[in-house]
């Protein structure tokens, strides 16, 4: 099984998503990577100042159920939880994803001050769609505690610039990295 992707973004109480950024650069990165995850970038949406836009990784499904259950059952998570969900309304909006191609890796860097990312709605596999980077991951979620939408299929698309595929846009993010975010 290939390397699995979440694209999360939260939705939070006016104003307070920099605090939420600090918070999880100075205390949520370093656990997260510790426990088996991968933290390619994290983002403020150019578009909505109250959301946070980011990525995690994971190796497979079983790793992903084994990093989440190490982290959100370990100290790091327990002694910032409350400081976390203060900044919260809605934590839900998770797509689990996988690469369209596993011939064509996650990014490392796209030198740019602005990430677009496009999710289209798919009738099919994403192959039949020119640059889709991420799919939709249809394996049952292996962490339940953290829900992940379901019942939608899309290729998620990540650029220096806006994108124009020929089939519906769910959804398109300007995004701008935070100072801890690998992907820029």
């Amino acid at each position: 099984m290939s390397e699995v992707f979440e694209l999360r973004q939260y939705t939070l109480h006016r104003g307070r998503r920099d605090d939420l950024i600090a918070l999880f650069e100075r205390a949520f990165m370093d656990g997260q990577e510790a426990a088996g995850m991968g933290l390619p970038g994290q983002f403020r949406d150019l578009d909505d100042p109250d959301r946070f836009v980011w990525f995690r990784s994971f190796p497979d499904m079983e790793r992903r159920r084994e990093a989440l259950t190490q982290f959100y059952s370990g100290p790091i998570w327990k002694a910032h939880r409350d400081e976390a969900n203060a900044t919260m309304i809605d934590w839900k909006d998770v797509l689990l994803l996988r690469l369209a191609d596993p011939r064509v890796p996650f990014p490392s860097r796209l030198d740019a001050s602005v990430l677009h990312v496009t999710i289209y709605e798919l009738d099919g596999p994403a192959s039949g769609v020119p640059l889709p980077l991420l799919q939709t991951e249809h394996a049952e979620n292996s962490y339940p505690a953290l829900p992940v939408r379901s019942g939608e299929n899309v290729g998620v698309t990540l650029s220096r610039e806006a994108l124009e595929l020929p089939v519906p846009v769910v959804q398109r993010l300007r995004l701008e990295p935070t100072s801890k975010s690998r992907l820029r």
